[in-house]
């Protein structure tokens, strides 16, 4: 596959992409380069913009079959968590009638339509059965240390040492959810390496003791009013972008891309990196996350605009994974 005339994000020049074995080999600023490659597939992409496929660091596949469950402001995911359970009950029932399979599957089509071709999954480990997203389940999943039992003896295994334990720490705005954080900071007896999911509570004084951040603000805003201070601490530890499910946040990725602009925490250029290159660190990807030769071809096409993520459902054209074009537009030409 060829991609010809398409600009990378922060470079004024036009380049021309020649993809193949599912890994981008060539990137020049010469068309001529490429139009010597005998390969059928073209795409004379006139200025379209290419950015590297974007990494979901957090969602819970199965859950997305559910309605945003929420009538008020909680204080923590725990009075959240009972209050659902009481007032929803017959909606929750509803939705977990139908097979784990077929949510799981909903789960990655959301993702793919939202231009996440890798996500790291939070919860049981799932098959990988020629999904159109990529899985990423190489971390022990802990839910939260209200919800995980005997969750220190987990945390402390031995023969897990070195794997990175993802964990919702410190969802809420009040001092228990503060104490939570100091709780599993002072738990964490063999310092193995915590993603903190959410982290609203977390300090800065607090951040040091964590391999990073899961920030998901539609999720934060939806139940709490309030999200993680990310401007102070992404200059502290990793700060990488989930989505969480549907049960706490919009179905539409600009609305959670809306919310993080509008937070005032983040410029657009910080919030792809969240995307893209620091998840890609943070998760050992060494294969993606930036356009460059040698890297996995999971890329995505948009119509290039002044604002690409406050528009990015209208502006997304195709999203390649591994070289494939998974989702093209109908009217894209």
């Amino acid at each position: 596959m060829v991609l010809h005339d398409v600009f990378l994000y922060g470079d004024p020049e036009p380049k021309h992409l020649y993809i193949s074995g599912g890994l981008i080999r060539r990137v020049t600023n010469n068309r001529s380069e490429l139009d010597r490659i005998n390969d059928p597939e073209r795409w004379l992409l006139d200025g379209a913009l290419v950015l590297p496929g974007f990494i979901n660091s957090h969602d819970h596949l199965d859950f997305n079959c559910y309605p945003q469950l929420g009538n008020r402001v909680y204080n923590n995911y725990t009075e959240w968590g009972t209050s659902i359970h009481r007032e929803f009950a017959d909606t929750i029932a509803a939705v977990q009638k139908i097979p784990q399979s077929l949510r799981v599957q909903w789960g990655l089509y959301k993702n793919l339509l939202s231009g996440f071709t890798t996500v790291v999954h939070h919860g049981n480990p799932v098959g990988n059965e020629n999904f159109p997203v990529q899985l990423f389940q190489d971390c022990r999943c802990l839910h939260s240390p209200s919800f995980e039992k005997n969750w220190v003896r987990k945390l402390n295994n031995p023969l897990r040492r070195k794997q990175t334990v993802v964990m919702h720490i410190g969802e809420g705005t009040d001092s228990f959810s503060c104490r939570e954080i100091e709780q599993v900071r002072k738990k964490n007896f063999l310092r193995r390496p915590i993603v903190a999911v959410h982290g609203v509570a977390m300090t800065a004084a607090q951040a040091g003791s964590f391999a990073g951040l899961v920030w998901c603000p539609a999720t934060n805003m939806f139940l709490l009013q309030q999200t993680a201070r990310v401007k102070e601490l992404q200059t502290l530890l990793p700060v990488v972008f989930g989505t969480d499910s549907t049960l706490t946040s919009d179905w539409d990725i600009a609305g959670h891309f809306r919310v993080a602009l509008q937070s005032g925490q983040v410029q657009e250029e910080q919030l792809l990196a969240m995307l893209t290159a620091h998840p890609a660190a943070l998760w050992h990807m060494q294969d993606r996350g930036k356009v460059r030769e040698g890297m996995r071809a999971d890329l995505l096409v948009l119509r290039k605009d002044e604002n690409i993520l406050d528009r990015f459902r209208s502006a997304l054209q195709m999203v390649l994974i591994n070289g494939e074009a998974e989702l093209v537009r109908t009217d894209f030409s």
